[in-house]
């Protein structure tokens, strides 16, 4: 696959896809998303005023069409013209949780690749979306569905935005009273080794003519590729760093995530250091608390050596079981372990169970047997 390019002047894009679906209140419901072709549009729309793209760009991104008979603001003729020559079915399915309010949507894509996203709606409104970066990881972290599946592609800078075109829809289709608030990406794959894609698709999500979400409601979580968090240091937007931590110690931390025999801790915080320093924003450290393998005081002090700075936060999660050998800490263990870590003083949010039911950790879906 190309590396998608975004220009809004001469409205080079590559392929972008639409969703045209009937919701109803099944849990599992299968839906049609609709494929388009930018550049097949701008051929289209070659001999029309250059206002029309503008109308079609709003109309996908802002109103949230399903169908271009949808946008009346153009003809009649040139709308059935759209709608036959920029359009292809391809199924998803949508999960819905009984104990959250959160979504998830497995996504076939155009090469029968399959993609993940996650919806998560929270009690203050917020509505968040997890994206997916990459079909499959190549990083293979021992407690990861998605690193059993092993790397397939890159996704492209369209593939991407779909993840939020879906939930925007979904979001309009039941009267939601909020849009999407945040986007985070940690879904499946690593975003920092389909980085120049990731940061387009950022530009799109931050734009005031499309999704207009400021980028300090945009998160990207890396395991840590130390070359790509220096590089994300000079970026311009202020965007949010998160790392997936996960081990207090090198050994652990190798053992639990094959990246970490290539980047030590030491390495590792001094990329994090520079950012800091560059960009006198927060770093969010995040850190899956497993039974009996990161989850002891003695991992918990340990821990918190390592968070003495006061821009970083660590976010305590409870793992959500794939399947293999790993098992989610006891709510006891969970308590005394944020309590140490208060007693430090470093900064501790926990992240609530979203959607175990519908198996809401990335590639449980995507990699399960047909």
């Amino acid at each position: 696959m190309s590396m998608a390019k975004v220009c809004y002047n001469d409205c080079t894009v590559d392929n972008l896809s639409l969703l045209r679906y009937n919701w109803t209140s099944s849990q599992r419901i299968s839906k049609k998303i609709l494929y388009m072709n930018l550049k097949g549009l701008q051929i289209v729309l070659a001999g029309q005023p250059k206002f029309r793209f503008k109308q079609a760009w709003k109309a996908v991104f802002v109103d949230l069409i399903s169908d271009w008979n949808d946008n009346t603001t153009l003809p009649k003729d040139l709308r059935e013209v759209l709608n036959s020559e920029c359009s292809l079915d391809v199924e998803a399915e949508i999960f819905g949780s009984e104990k959250s309010e959160s979504v998830k949507a497995l996504l076939t894509l155009e090469d029968d690749q399959k993609i993940e996203t996650v919806l998560l709606r929270h009690k203050d409104g917020r509505n968040t979306i997890c994206l997916s970066s990459q079909v499959g990881c190549a990083l293979g972290c021992a407690f990861c569905a998605t690193g059993k599946m092993g790397f397939k592609r890159d996704l492209t800078v369209s593939e991407i935005i779909l993840q939020v075109l879906l939930f925007a829809r979904y979001l309009k289709e039941n009267k939601s009273e909020k849009n999407i608030t945040n986007v985070v990406f940690m879904g499946m794959g690593e975003p920092f080794l389909n980085f120049d894609n990731v940061m387009e698709s950022i530009k799109i999500l931050n734009d005031k003519e499309a999704f207009n979400i400021g980028a300090r409601h945009i998160s990207v979580s890396t395991a840590g590729i130390v070359e790509e968090i220096n590089k994300f240091a000079n970026e311009k937007m202020q965007i949010n760093l998160a790392i997936s931590l996960h081990a207090s110690n090198d050994k652990l931390r190798a053992e639990l995530m094959p990246v970490a025999r290539k980047y030590s801790l030491n390495q590792l915080f001094e990329a994090i250091e520079n950012y800091v320093e560059k960009r006198s924003r927060q770093v969010m450290f995040e850190y899956l608390l497993i039974d009996g393998v990161n989850d002891s005081e003695y991992h918990a002090k340990e821990l918190a050596g390592l968070m003495k700075h006061p821009l970083y936060v660590v976010n305590l999660i409870r793992y959500n079981p794939t399947g293999g050998r790993f098992r989610p800490s006891t709510a006891t263990s969970i308590r005394k372990f944020k309590n140490i870590l208060l007693r430090e003083g470093i900064k501790v949010t926990e992240r609530h169970e979203f959607g175990q039911d519908i198996k809401a950790a990335c590639g449980q879906l995507a990699g399960r047997k047909k």
